[in-house]
């Protein structure tokens, strides 16, 4: 009789990915950065990452870009960029990327929800536009961005579109009240889709992350992931992974010591 493996923590850890130096300007970080987003995932001993373009980089096509990529267990890849960016081209490349990338498992929509004007809609595609989308996805996963402060919004349409919904705090402070966030997520999002995002840096206030409260999101994050209300934890981002944070750190020596524990829940 042949085992089954048991999954481990680091299976559900992942690196949040932009091409280096995308956050050198507006974020106050204390140096630019140099580090690629497989470096990254290399340097904290991740093997998932979700490659998500920002300001239009990296420009498509994307297979070349992507040859570092290969080596990683899993890759999900936006087809709604950073700031809600997206495009009938852009979605085209990485369905296509995907038809020769196995590893390619799923596809983002960053910044995808917005407070709707009149007779606009909350998301950055509409339903029937995201009911075309996942007709195209064939064995892809469908994931999208929630911030805390959007909890009010009309998103559950769109959220019951999707097979995860990744939940970010978007100021430290308000990571005191996480336990009542994510409850709340919980009842919006479909049921066993919540992917925790942690952030390396408060970029809602341009300063650093207090240790504490990343610490505290991550202890977290590592317990709800073991009852199974949350399906993996996501470190944004690759580009400052470089820059000596405490963050950053206390993270890479986290997944060392946590990676390989084994899963209560499958």
């Amino acid at each position: 009789m042949t085992a089954f493996a048991v999954p481990t923590v680091r299976q559900r850890l992942w690196l949040w990915g932009h091409e280096a130096g995308s956050h050198d300007q507006g974020y106050d970080l204390p140096r630019t950065s140099r580090i690629t987003p497989a470096e990254g995932a290399g340097y904290l001993g991740l093997r998932n990452l979700i490659m998500v373009r920002y300001e239009g980089r990296p420009a498509p096509p994307f297979a070349q870009y992507a040859v570092p990529f290969r080596p990683l267990d899993q890759l999900v890849w936006s087809v709604v960029g950073a700031g809600g960016a997206t495009g009938a081209e852009e979605r085209d490349q990485v369905l296509s990327l995907a038809r020769t990338m196995p590893n390619l498992t799923g596809v983002m929509m960053d910044d995808f929800f917005h407070a709707p004007t009149a007779g606009d809609e909350v998301g950055v595609l509409s339903l029937a536009d995201l009911r075309q989308l996942r007709q195209r996805l064939g064995r892809l996963a469908l994931w999208v961005v929630l911030y805390d402060y959007q909890l009010d919004l009309p998103v559950r349409d769109h959220l019951a579109l999707c097979d995860r919904v990744t939940f970010w705090t978007w100021e430290a402070p308000r990571l005191e009240r996480l336990e009542a966030h994510l409850d709340r997520a919980e009842a919006l999002a479909p049921a066993g889709s919540l992917v925790l995002g942690c952030y390396l840096w408060d970029y809602g206030r341009r300063a650093p992350m207090p240790l504490a409260a990343h610490q505290r999101q991550c202890e977290l994050g590592l317990q709800w992931l073991q009852q199974g209300r949350i399906q993996g934890l996501i470190f944004l981002a690759s580009c400052i992974a470089d820059l000596d944070l405490d963050t950053v750190e206390w993270t890479r020596e986290w997944i060392a010591a946590v990676g390989d524990q084994p899963l209560a829940i499958g």
